[in-house]
């Protein structure tokens, strides 16, 4: 399994100034991404992949602090990137890998894999903090995805 995670509540992007990359997580946010580590800490086995704006890195710090690695920043994950690398990435990933990215780069990727031929059981989950689990072949396929809500926080 893979992991693809919509990076936790962040503060309003209408009222943010500066680089929006630097956005970081509010106090829920925070709450959140406590939340995704201690549900993900036995299930992440592999990397822990984020795109660089620092509400993502945000919402894996945890999980990494848990786990004891760093978290790995990868612009193919950022905003407006499109879907191409993300899938690139989920394809040569190890198992267990856990990605956070955001609101227009998860949909992207989940209709792409859709077009390829996923199945996905129950309803799309798009809110902040949600968690794609996607299953993969031994060929690397992902052929099986579900998305968990939201940690209630």
């Amino acid at each position: 399994m893979l992991y693809l995670v919509r990076h936790a509540k962040a503060g309003s992007r209408s009222t943010w100034e500066g680089d929006d990359r630097e956005r970081p997580l509010t106090g829920a946010g925070r709450l959140q991404a406590d939340a995704l580590a201690t549900r993900l800490s036995a299930l992440a086995t592999g990397r822990l992949v984020s795109s660089p704006y620092l509400r993502c890195v945000q919402t894996l710090q945890p999980l990494a602090a848990t786990l004891g690695i760093a978290v790995e920043l990868d612009e193919r994950l950022a905003e407006e990137t499109g879907f191409a690398g993300a899938l690139t990435l989920l394809s040569t990933l190890p198992d267990g890998s856990v990605l956070c990215s955001h609101g227009d780069v998860i949909p992207d990727t989940i209709n792409a894999l859709e077009r390829r031929g996923c199945a996905f059981a129950g309803a799309p989950e798009w809110r902040k903090a949600s968690v794609w689990v996607l299953g993969r072949e031994a060929s690397g396929a992902i052929t099986r995805a579900a998305a968990w809500p939201p940690p209630d926080v």
